[in-house]
């Protein structure tokens, strides 16, 4: 990078700028689904329902209230009517409404409206349309709702429909709310576009100018932020690329600016700090550029490796929403190692002690000589915890343990209306939905019948009718071998534990003969998708723990290192989690978030613990590059402990407050999925790069003596031939220097 320095910085910005300004074409193609699991059983009942009765309607919901009088008025039913049959076709696939029931109720009954037919079958058709009508107005006949299916293929496209039409839905003299699927993620998706400039708008700013205080250079300030910048452009280019062949939610957009900044900003600050460091040692540029990457660069490279890997665990699960962040997420990181690699050492080779330009006073007098003793306090402090390891370590771990005992109480949901502010339309239009229109707020349970005709399913419906938590089942639709069940709920909680009860005695119960009973629906899906996550769980731990010990014993060729690195990184993430299940969940100061308590979303939940499982392993390996450095130069446990502390404590605190910062903004999101994430990681942050990283970190290591770098001899000599152990400092030799490996 150094001998290449200007083709380096040419090539490397040139085309992040390029994949950046082709990468904005992401935000046509991306997608608000994907959080359901494909290969469930509620996925499989709605495709099966959707094939044989046509689409079932509800991707958009409107509510009407006449200014004055009811729903039976003529000249508001004719205007409603009116509208609705305007709506474009090329958008709009059918609109089912109250008054389009209503006639066609009257019409089957051949009589004036209030007289019964005397045609009994007539009067059996009356009756089902009399009874479905009734579904789409209050009783009070104050209000009264259109179910509008969209055109389109997928939710991409009905999305985009819906976009175009949104608008539509106005009629003089009648109050209308738009609810459903399309709005609610219509909404979600523009406020997450309005968030996500509003956290860069205010990070970035804050961001630079604490750099500036850290390193008292504007220079070596803009460095790490320039690499953030075009981590972030890249990964649009990638991210587009993606979304060109398989689905990609739009929030991998948000992940993917979330993570390049602030790994960029670490890694930067890491990578800039030795590189200084180097010369003030008296260093050529050469030689500092080749240690600054051999050490730090080094470490940057395996930091990365790991988080990068925590986020591909993400692919392990099968819903497509889990995937697209995994998406975001690796490429973000992936470019902001790279950038850190190459972009970043040859513009310190091009800088050189020009890095320093633009410095404030105090760093100018660092530089001029009036050097003030460094790392005072960290050794102190490592030197209190070096005497005192136990009284250190056991209120610590007791302190977490007591933070993650919420977590044994942790329910899991789908995102609904909650995750939208309080006074959002698609929110209030959603609540009035479930409130006033139960049976068509989308969160009753369907039960589809495959090879059962509706006389078949009458049984079968009452049977689901007695089911414990059921209010009632009526067949709502049968056609082409196929017959459709709606169950109503009767708790008002769909996600809770009384509906996810009644929907598995629904599958246990024995099916028609002949038939084959499918069972989905808002709570349905909630459950399977729930199952889905947990059957692989397992999987993605047993992927973040293998990766974690292999990949830290081959750095620092210790057995015992990478097991307290991954035991020290699972303490820290439950006791996030425990305080996010006290506040989120339970409710406990959510009024001074504006949130509204509700289950976690699993999604988000599994985001989380990868990228602060990796985070966590990212500072360790900051931290232990250091004391193993001082341990190769034949320092004791101790002194090789305070060495780490002292080097790195400064860095590492810094590296925190900026990520905090960066991840931080997200909670002032409106959406609480955003909050959830900018909350977990400034707990996550502040426990890890405190208590966790400073305190109890060294405190095990004391206690753990010389044994924490025990490895046996045969794993030694394999870890030593990897060629990937510390390496020492480079000897000036010229422009040929060469590294100097000490021994393990």
């Amino acid at each position: 990078m150094h001998r290449l320095r200007w083709t380096t910085v040419i090539v490397v910005v040139a085309a992040s700028i390029a994949s950046g300004v082709w990468g904005l074409g992401v935000f046509g193609q991306l997608s608000e689904g994907g959080y359901i699991d494909p290969g469930s059983e509620s996925a499989q009942a709605a495709e099966v329902a959707e094939e044989a009765l046509g689409a079932q309607g509800g991707d958009v919901i409107v509510i009407y209230t006449p200014d004055g009088g009811n729903v039976d008025d003529p000249a508001a039913a004719r205007a409603i009517t009116a509208d609705l049959a305007a709506l474009p076709a090329d958008r709009v696939e059918s609109a089912t409404s109250y008054w389009q029931l209503a006639a066609a109720a009257q019409a089957a009954a051949g009589q004036p409206q209030g007289q019964q037919p005397a045609d009994p079958q007539a009067a059996a058709r009356a009756a089902q349309a009399a009874a479905q009508a009734a579904q789409f107005v209050t009783p009070d006949k104050r209000s009264a709702i259109a179910l509008v299916t969209l055109a389109g293929a997928d939710e991409t496209e009905k999305l985009e429909n819906y976009r175009e039409i949104k608008d539509d839905f106005t009629v003089d003299g009648v109050e209308t709310k738009v609810g459903g699927a399309a709005a609610l993620q219509h909404s979600t998706s523009e406020r997450s576009k309005s968030d996500l400039t509003l956290a860069e708008g205010v990070s970035l700013p804050v961001v630079l100018v604490l750099l500036v205080l850290i390193f008292g250079s504007l220079v070596a300030a803009a460095l790490p932020v320039l690499v953030g910048g075009l981590a972030v452009l890249g990964a649009l280019g990638v991210l587009h690329v993606i979304a060109l062949t398989t689905e990609v939610n739009s929030f991998a957009v948000n992940v993917a600016s979330l993570l390049g900044l602030g790994m960029a900003i670490d890694y930067g600050l890491f990578m800039v700090g030795r590189f200084r460091e180097e010369l003030a040692a008296g260093r050529s540029t050469a030689a500092a550029v080749r240690n600054t990457v051999a050490t730090a660069g080094r470490t940057v490279a395996f930091s990365a490796t790991l988080l990068i890997i925590a986020l591909a665990g993400l692919m392990l699960f099968p819903q497509g929403f889990l995937k697209s962040l995994s998406y975001g997420g690796m490429s973000a990181v992936a470019l902001a190692a790279f950038t850190s690699l190459t972009l970043l050492p040859a513009m310190l080779g091009l800088l050189g002690p020009r890095v320093d330009k633009l410095a404030l006073p105090r760093r100018k007098k660092q530089i001029e000589g009036e050097k003030p003793v460094v790392g005072t306090g960290w050794e102190r402090l490592a030197r209190f915890v070096m005497k005192r390891p136990v009284l250190v370590a056991l209120p610590i771990l007791a302190l977490l343990v007591f933070l993650a005992v919420p977590i044994k109480d942790v329910r899991f949901g789908e995102i609904d209306e909650r995750v939208l502010p309080s006074g959002d339309p698609a929110r209030e239009a959603l609540a009035e939905l479930k409130a006033e229109f139960p049976a068509m707020s989308g969160t009753g349970v369907q039960v589809v019948l495959r090879g059962a005709d509706a006389a078949a399913a009458q049984p079968f419906a009452a049977e689901v009718a007695n089911v414990p938590g059921i209010g009632e089942a009526t067949v709502s639709g049968s056609q082409n071998g196929v017959t459709e069940i709606t169950a109503a709920l009767e708790s008002e909680d769909a996600l809770g534990t009384a509906s996810t009860d009644a929907v598995e005695r629904i599958r246990a119960l024995d099916a028609p003969a002949g038939a084959e009973v499918l069972v989905g629906g808002f709570t349905a899906r909630n459950v399977d998708s729930i199952d889905a996550t947990y059957a692989q769980l397992p999987r993605m731990v047993l992927l973040l723990a293998g990766a974690t010990l292999v990949l830290m014993f081959l750095a620092f060729g210790s057995m015992l290192l990478p097991v307290k690195a991954v035991v020290m990184s699972a303490l820290s993430l439950t006791a996030t989690f425990g305080v996010l299940v006290f506040v989120f969940q339970e409710g406990h100061g959510a009024g001074l978030l504006d949130v509204t308590p509700a289950p976690l979303e699993i999604g988000i939940v599994v985001l989380m613990a990868a990228v602060v499982f990796g985070l966590s392993t990212d500072y360790e390996v900051f931290l232990l590059s250091r004391m193993v450095e001082a341990r190769t130069r034949g320092a004791s446990t101790a002194d090789a402990v305070v060495t780490g502390i002292v080097r790195t404590g400064r860095v590492i605190s810094a590296a925190a407050i900026l990520l905090v910062v960066v991840t931080g903004a997200f909670a002032l999101s409106s959406l609480t999925m955003m909050r959830f994430i900018g909350v977990g990681m400034i707990l996550a942050l502040v426990l890890d790069a405190t208590v966790v990283r400073m305190l109890l970190v060294p405190a095990v290591i004391r206690l753990m003596g010389d044994a924490a770098w025990w490895a046996p001899g045969p794993l030694r000599r394999l870890q030593e031939r990897a060629g990937l152990a510390e390496t020492d400092e480079i000897e000036e030799e010229g422009e040929g220097a060469g590294l100097v490996r000490t021994g393990a």
